[in-house]
């Protein structure tokens, strides 16, 4: 009874509620979360005057704030945790998929969705900044989505509460997506390394539960290890993509030319093929960035910034890296291949193949490390951001802590073994109703962020005109 309730949930969350018909055929499905997400990320870069395009200096002077205590968490640093968890296997298996599914001109529409995503980004981790409340355990700061939800509810009702139902509820579903997400890291991971190197399931998933364990039940280890892990495979992956279009150079107009055609052109809206290059593309790119999933707040109220919108202009460039530059690299790798050296191919296997011909068996470890590195760090990202929902439902207390991350730690020993798609099911569940709650409270609660935008933007015309 509770696993078919959770299929109707889950069907209601991610399935299409409704078809949209298109010249020449075929038709567009509509899911619940893309009416939620879109709509949102439009009405934000509006009333943000297109903060994404026009502020994206200041997002990157942004990282350039200092923290003020020894045990605080410095913008960068917030931005380490939250790149973590948006690059992750979404940016290689998913970004796959979606141009599997719906061809080159998925990747335009991602980098469409990225845009408009990094206003949502914004508002909510100037929420997250603007609610945030000391960590008497960890040090500096804690909150994201259930403490501003939390504060909401208070000034609402006009009295002080020790708990908001909605709140709640959004701490709970994060605590079971982030469960779920748990055991698909280490099914993905092993399955690269068995492919790779032939190396048994169970090998890989004691190696990595034990080095999880090792880093995530330490005090204050995760940060520490994010901020040698992520740069070094952002910048590693990056750097790999750049050396093949390099030794590519002549195909790069073409592969451009074809995600333009792809994306826009007449013949896809008249053989009906439109709608799965939209819908692909978008999809990839909402569910990549975390824009608006009310995830990565939990690492932008960490940050111990003097301005809260700083906080969320370095949030908004997270969108920004996850979708233009890493999602990007993986569609280059693929693209850049003839399309009969991958006819037919799917997943992880295609993007193995793909870098078998630029690499040879170089290009599958490449990807098979990648792989690991990318997972792995979000699987500690996942970790951080719990540590504010476990406290906002159980109370400041290692216990209730530790508790969570053990659970954690056997979620990704199971799915080691052996794929459940249940849980899987349940993470997205999670996943969702997270997306439900964030984004109906951010119309209720935006004005506070577009207000510190205002104030920020007009002293920094005071200062320069000081200047």
């Amino acid at each position: 009874m509770v696993i078919t309730l959770i299929e109707k949930v889950y069907s209601f969350l991610w399935g299409d509620l409704f078809q949209i018909p298109l010249p020449g055929g075929g038709s567009v499905g509509i899911s619940l979360l893309i009416i939620l997400l879109i709509p949102t990320g439009i009405y934000f870069t509006i009333r943000t005057r297109f903060l994404p395009i026009r502020l994206f200096p200041e997002m990157v002077r942004s990282l350039n704030s200092k923290k003020g205590k020894e045990d605080g968490l410095s913008n960068f640093q917030t931005l380490i945790v939250s790149t973590a968890t948006r690059v992750g296997m979404g940016n290689l298996v998913g970004v796959v998929a979606a141009i599997s599914a719906g061809g080159a001109g998925a990747v335009f529409w991602m980098w469409i969705t990225a845009l408009i995503g990094s206003s949502t980004a914004f508002v909510e981790a100037t929420l997250a900044q603007l609610h945030k409340e000391k960590d008497p355990l960890y040090g500096g700061y804690r909150g994201g989505p259930a403490y501003y939800i939390h504060h909401y509810m208070e000034e609402h009702q006009g009295k002080k509460k020790r708990y908001s139902v909605i709140a709640v509820l959004f701490a709970i579903s994060g605590l079971i997506c982030w469960c779920g997400i748990s055991q698909v890291i280490s099914n993905s991971v092993t399955s690269s390394f068995e492919n790779a190197f032939s190396i048994p399931p169970i090998y890989t998933t004691v190696i990595l539960v034990v080095l999880a364990a090792v880093i995530v039940l330490r005090k204050n280890a995760t940060v520490k290890v994010l901020d040698v892990v992520v740069p070094i495979m952002a910048v590693c992956y990056f750097l790999i993509t750049v050396f093949l279009i390099l030794t590519n150079l002549s195909s790069i107009p073409g592969v451009f030319s074809r995600i333009f055609e792809e994306a826009l052109g007449i013949r896809q809206v008249a053989a009906g093929g439109f709608g799965a290059v939209l819908m692909n593309g978008v999809k990839r790119g909402l569910f990549s960035n975390e824009a608006g999933s009310g995830s990565a707040p939990c690492a932008a109220a960490a940050a111990e910034c003097d301005l809260p919108v700083k906080a969320g202009l370095v949030q908004a460039l997270g969108v920004f890296i996850d979708t233009i530059v890493i999602c990007s690299c993986t569609a280059m790798i693929m693209l850049l291949v003839p399309q009969d050296q991958i006819e037919g191919l799917a997943g992880m296997e295609l993007l193995q193949t793909a870098m078998r011909y630029h690499l040879g068996e170089a290009g599958v470890i490449f990807i098979a490390v990648m792989l690991f590195l990318f997972s792995f760090s979000t699987f500690l990202g996942i970790l951080f951001y719990a540590r504010s929902n476990v406290a906002y439902l159980f109370g400041d207390n290692w216990v209730s802590q530790t508790t969570y991350k053990v659970l954690a730690l056997v979620m990704l020993f199971i799915g080691g073994i052996a794929a459940y798609t249940f849980v899987w099911d349940l993470g997205d569940v999670g996943i969702g109703l997270m997306t439900i709650f964030n984004t109906v409270i951010l119309y209720l609660m935006g004005g506070q962020a577009l207000r510190e935008l205002k104030k920020y933007e007009a002293a920094r015309k005071e200062q320069k005109k000081k200047n």
